[in-house]
């Protein structure tokens, strides 16, 4: 995994443009913390950060290859699943390879086959490539939007970068938000509009999207993109290949030179991909594996069950290390650090973010790099195959907006008038909501209630899973981590896509088909253990620790938050003894959370020089 960040100019000699260049790739240190590079040419220039994962002696970056009378030049984050497959093929085509690693694959078969390449990759990417001869530049992300790349166009320059503070570095690039940006902020963060960069345009591409930008302009198209059809496998054909997609995933993903490890909190997901790398490692011999899970200082003195985490994580991660005879790894972190991160971890997104939820995966993430640079991870599961409440509770199916948002009107009390006029938080949200909708691929003939369950598949895949992706990657990637996804194989994500929510939902168990599909891989108990989201802190002392805080800055005449809230609701519930607990985002953001995201906010607006246009 890397950083990248590239500056394209048909006005400006970028050979003399080193200093921006290298203050652009020092905001990548952390995404690559092991070697840096630059290359530049009069209209091109790209540079990288590395962190070494495969072929550590012969990935260097920038990478240059020649075909012809063609020079490219690639600078590429991310990981190929299917390297062998690739590089197989290209050698039948006789090409020489010089390097091992998967950069130089992807840069071959770029030059192969062009932006079709893109059909063949099995990974998480995002990546440039410029065409040196043609005066061309090439971006892609990969299907799901597991790795960020953000772009802006100002005057006669492209700017492009793996993170949104490596374009603010440019000097032509100032922190303005406008009045989408904060709706952005205050209505749906800490999710974000697809394609939405918050900040005055600056874009994201889209997940499976690619780029061209020469001469003639600019051009955007999808190159995938979920596609309805009807499922035509019974039961026990979806189950099986079910579980053969996932295991395979799991399997092609523990691919590294460098120490690899597995996030496992006993739940369904975790302990899946923790059961099929085990198996590998025993089967190649590659030693024992080890697992880690977090938890915090006196949660076993204060948890309470409740509808979203029934139970407690650590009898399970107990049960399936020693099932699985891992080297389990426990990190536990105390409120004063939980709350001292939350400021690192806004700074590692670029935004306010899931408050304690990415502040404590920050620690965790920097306690796992002690011993591992690469972690497998359960995300997305949920999104996939439908493991939240909302995707059974008849409430959340009729509510008629994003689920995890349906508090719009508590989030409206606490802005300003002047800012709630500016942003119209209920309309911003609903016409996001109608946007989304629209994108849906339908289903000629598909039943109210099944294209009902489509749209909520589709919200949770296109919206709420990356919200969680850039979560993972931002935080891990801060320290110098790898963390990879294996539920986000798009060969999964397309097959499950149309399978039947009477399928999905077998068993009348959220991911029944999942557990099905698990059957025999792991124990009954867990297997059948209804799902208990990340952890999170049950100390009484977070939530007085973001009181404070929020106190301190309502306090504060300097503080720029001040005209965008309204102070007095925000005193009120910052100042009462009560214990209610507000709703939100999602399942894991309340009361002391949205403290939190408040703090996080008012420190962006500092740090980052906000100017509100």
């Amino acid at each position: 995994m890397c950083g990248i960040a590239g500056w394209i100019d048909w006005e400006v000699d970028l050979t003399k443009q080193r200093p921006i260049l290298a203050a652009m790739r020092e905001t990548l240190v952390r995404r690559g913390p092991d070697a840096e590079g630059m290359w530049q040419s009069v209209h091109a220039a790209f540079v990288h950060r590395r962190l070494s994962v495969v072929d550590p002696a012969g990935g260097s970056q920038p990478m240059i290859r020649s075909k012809g009378i063609h020079d490219y030049i690639i600078t590429y984050n991310g990981e190929l699943y299917n390297t062998p497959e690739i590089r197989q093929e290209l050698q039948s085509r006789g090409y020489v390879f010089t390097t091992a690693s998967d950069t130089e694959v992807l840069l071959i078969a770029f030059m192969e086959w062009g932006p079709t390449c893109l059909d063949r990759l099995n990974g998480i990417y995002a990546f440039g490539v410029w065409d040196n001869t043609n005066q061309s530049l090439f971006l892609a992300r990969d299907r799901a939007g597991v790795k960020p790349l953000f772009y802006t166009k100002r005057g006669s320059a492209l700017i492009f970068g793996s993170e949104l503070k490596t374009l603010l570095t440019h000097p032509a690039v100032p922190p303005e938000v406008d009045k989408e940006g904060l709706a952005e902020i205050f209505c749906l963060g800490p999710s974000r509009t697809p394609g939405h960069g918050v900040f005055r345009n600056i874009h994201e591409l889209k997940p499976g999207c690619c780029m061209i930008y020469n001469h003639c302009g600019m051009r955007i198209w999808p190159y995938w993109q979920l596609e309805s059809k009807p499922h035509t496998d019974d039961l026990d054909t979806t189950i099986a290949q079910v579980r053969h997609l996932i295991e395979d995933s799991a399997v092609r993903q523990l691919v590294a030179d460098v120490p690899v490890c597995a996030l496992l909190s006993g739940g369904l997901d975790s302990s899946a991909l923790t059961a099929f790398a085990a198996r590998a490692y025993t089967e190649n011999g590659f030693g024992t594996l080890n697992t880690y899970s977090v938890d915090y200082v006196d949660n076993d003195v204060y948890f309470k069950p409740s509808v979203f985490q029934p139970n407690s994580d650590t009898p399970w991660i107990k049960r399936m290390s020693q099932y699985f005879d891992t080297i389990h790894h426990q990190v536990l972190i105390d409120t004063p650090e939980l709350y001292e991160y939350l400021i690192p971890a806004m700074e590692a997104r670029d935004l306010p973010g899931m408050a304690d939820i990415d502040s404590s995966l920050y620690v965790f993430c920097r306690e796992i790099k002690k011993g591992a640079t690469v972690a497998v991870s359960g995300e997305c599961a949920d999104e996939i195959f439908g493991g939240y409440p909302w995707f059974y509770k008849p409430e959340a199916l009729s509510s008629g907006t994003f689920p995890w948002l349906r508090q719009i009107s508590e989030r409206a009390r606490i802005l300003s008038d002047e800012a709630r006029e500016l942003i119209k938080p209920e309309e911003y949200v609903n016409e996001r909501y109608l946007e989304a909708l629209s994108e849906v691929p339908r289903l000629a003939g598909e039943s109210p209630p099944a294209a009902r369950m489509r749209e909520m598949f589709y919200l949770n895949i296109s919206r709420f899973m990356t919200t969680l992706l850039d979560r993972k990657d931002r935080m891990s990637m801060a320290v110098g981590l790898e963390v990879r996804v294996p539920f986000c194989d798009h060969r999964l994500l397309e097959y499950v896509w149309n399978v039947p929510w009477e399928m999905k939902f077998c068993e009348n168990r959220e991911k029944g088909l999942l557990r099905k599909a698990l059957v025999g891989v792991l124990p009954e108990d867990v297997l059948w253990r209804q799902k208990s989201p990340y952890p999170k802190t049950h100390n009484p002392g977070y939530l007085t620790a973001t009181r404070q805080g929020m106190l301190r800055i309502l306090n504060d005449a300097t503080s720029p938050l001040l005209p965008l809230v309204n102070t007095q609701t925000l005193r009120d519930l910052a100042s009462s003894d009560s214990n209610t607990s507000i709703p939100y985002f999602g399942q894991l953001m309340s009361t002391p959370q949205l403290f939190a995201y408040l703090i996080q906010t008012d420190a962006w607006l500092r740090k980052y020089k906000v100017i509100i246009k």
